[in-house]
């Protein structure tokens, strides 16, 4: 593996780790309120524009990455929308 290969990767497995701490925090404390809907919308958006670039490219670790980081954003929006104060 060359290093442009593994600072690829490396930067993948930072970025779609990125919002595990804050599922974990939105599953802890049941609370949503300072959590903005419109921004994880954005960043669904963002995260599949990517995850399709990473197709058509047959990059696999941008699909893997972007996909993980899907899945967590999907969760944080699943929770955002039943913790939110009304």
């Amino acid at each position: 593996m060359n290093l442009t290969l593994i600072t690829g990767i490396v930067a993948s497995v930072f970025s779609a780790l990125s919002l595990v701490p804050q599922l974990i925090k939105l599953i802890k404390e049941k609370k949503a309120g300072d959590i903005s809907v419109a921004m994880l919308v954005i960043l669904f958006i963002g995260l599949s524009l990517w995850t399709y670039y990473g197709v058509l490219n047959k990059d696999w670790i941008i699909i893997i990455s972007n996909s993980f980081s899907l899945i967590i954003n999907g969760l944080i929006v699943v929770f955002t929308l039943k913790y939110k104060e009304k």
